[in-house]
């Protein structure tokens, strides 16, 4: 009888040792729970923080007016189309001023004056200008119609005769007023007969041949 209780005795302490050892083992196995994720921490605190917005049914919906907005083609773009209206956006630009139907109006109306619409890459110089282009008179020429372009916006910023109508470009101002603003300047010895030798009818569109803008 002694024999046999000492048995199950120890029967009873195997089996103990190893429910205890399953569960030991089961703590080291089992691993702790993660650290919460950004999806689980944001819908966290909604549930914390949310809040509700109650809108009337009779509340009239408002009209949102968004200005319009456009891009601007850039030096490149302009020159790879090439026309007289193109050369005068590009001395715009040159010049840091607004690229408006005013200010290419009037340009484009300056080159008729000098050169004539259908020949206006003459020498590669629209506007006679003689600033860079070794001709005083406006007889010069430049290497290119870009050139150009960056040359008689550099001789209205530089010349204090030419104030007025780069104030004007500025102010993107009516078209007679920067009109005004060419025949009083020394630009032209003639000074367009003070408006008598300007025109006003619509400047046709020429596009001129590629290597004169040295494309």
């Amino acid at each position: 009888m002694r024999l046999r209780a000492t048995w199950r005795a120890r029967k009873k302490l195997a089996i103990g040792a190893s429910v205890l050892a399953f569960a030991f083992l089961a703590i080291t196995v089992i691993a702790p729970p993660g650290p919460a994720t950004a999806k689980e921490i944001l819908a966290g605190y909604n549930d914390l923080h949310a809040q509700t917005v109650t809108v009337p049914l009779n509340v009239e919906p408002a009209s949102v007016v968004r200005d319009d907005y456009s891009i601007m083609p850039g030096v490149p773009q302009l020159a790879k189309h090439g026309t007289n209206y193109d050369w005068a956006k590009i001395v715009l630009l040159e010049g840091g001023w607004p690229v408006t139907e005013n200010n290419v109006t009037v340009i484009t109306r300056w080159m008729r004056q000098e050169n004539g619409p259908n020949n206006w890459w003459n020498r590669n110089n629209p506007l006679n200008n003689g600033w860079g282009s070794g001709g005083g008179g406006g007889t010069g020429s430049y290497v290119s119609l870009i050139s150009a372009a960056q040359n008689a916006a550099e001789a209205l910023h530089s010349h204090p005769g030419y104030a007025a109508i780069i104030a004007a470009f500025a102010a993107d101002a009516p078209t007679e007023v920067t009109e005004h603003a060419i025949w009083a300047s020394p630009w032209a010895s003639g000074h367009y007969a003070n408006g008598g030798h300007w025109h006003y009818t619509p400047v046709a569109e020429f596009t001129a041949p590629a290597s004169a803008w040295g494309l």
